[in-house]
């Protein structure tokens, strides 16, 4: 099953995706599901049953091309994130493959919608895009096994781990070129992971700027694949509903190009995953959208 988050009246609404471009208002069709996707995950309510009740009903079907969207999680719970976790980029960093996941955080003011304009910001002209997987947390976790580690997925999207590379070298944590604001896009689509391999394993993926092919993957080459991630996560933390992994890239990032290829004003981004969806950005620069 499909959902995707889109505004109606100034406030996010999950929807269930009906043929791919149609969308039912899942908390309007069935009201016990929250709006918010993270506070219906963490309500319990059977998400997968009540879009099934959504799409039997004769509920109002709004065109998704014409919605403004959201982030899938407007406001995740915890964002965490995999630096180096193909080998590909890890070499192309001129690095080794790491010994332990280099997890990093972001934070929800970092998030950006589909379709949305992300931000070149004023203080840097350094903008890097990253495809990457995301893994939507829908049952609470904690010392997963490899066995059962991906019963507590709930789907997965597409992502654009934006990066603003002056910054995220400034000190040796990364936080800091990974939160700056409409960097982190995420979405159109949440695919439920009863739809896709297990672990999303063996997806295309891809990262396309001005249309050119820049990032051409799969998601087989990730060192520490989803269900792994999950167990050492757990180590350490509870996984709860309404979570974010957020996978790693591979290699082809405009920081290890020769020259560097940055994203410009006026720039197109998209992100592909095979059997997800397509999430697509164009850059703004800070000083233009003042």
């Amino acid at each position: 099953m499909r959902f995707t988050t889109f505004q109606k009246n100034g406030q996010h609404r999950l929807g269930v995706i009906e043929g791919g471009d149609q969308v039912i208002d899942l908390s309007a069709a069935v009201p016990e599901v929250n709006a918010d996707l993270r506070l219906a995950l963490k309500s319990g309510v059977d998400l997968l049953s009540a879009g099934k009740k959504a799409l039997s009903s004769n509920a109002n079907r709004l065109p998704m091309a014409g919605l403004e969207l959201s982030p899938i999680m407007p406001e995740p719970g915890k964002i965490i994130c995999l630096g180096l976790n193909y080998f590909d980029h890890a070499k192309e960093g001129g690095r080794e493959k790491p010994e332990y996941p280099w997890f990093f955080l972001r934070c929800a003011t970092s998030l950006l919608a589909p379709n949305a304009h992300a931000v070149l910001p004023k203080v840097s002209e350094r903008l890097d895009y990253e495809a990457e997987l995301a893994v939507v947390i829908g049952k609470s976790v904690k010392h997963a096994t490899m066995e059962n580690a991906l019963d507590c997925v709930f789907g997965y999207s597409c992502f654009n781990d934006i990066s603003v590379r002056d910054y995220q070298k400034k000190t040796p944590q990364w936080t800091i070129g990974k939160n700056f604001d409409k960097t982190g896009g995420f979405g159109p689509v949440l695919v439920s992971a009863d739809e896709l391999p297990r672990g999303a394993q063996g997806l295309a993926i891809q990262a396309r700027l001005n249309g050119q092919v820049m990032q051409d993957a799969n998601t087989r080459d990730m060192i520490w694949g989803v269900a792994e991630t999950i167990k050492l996560l757990t180590e350490c933390m509870t996984l709860e509903p309404g979570d974010l992994i957020v996978m790693g890239t591979p290699a082809g990032v405009g920081q290890a190009r020769t020259p560097p290829v940055w994203m410009r004003d006026g720039d197109s981004i998209e992100i592909e995953i095979e059997n997800i969806g397509v999430l697509r950005n164009k850059i703004q620069s800070e000083v233009h959208a003042a």
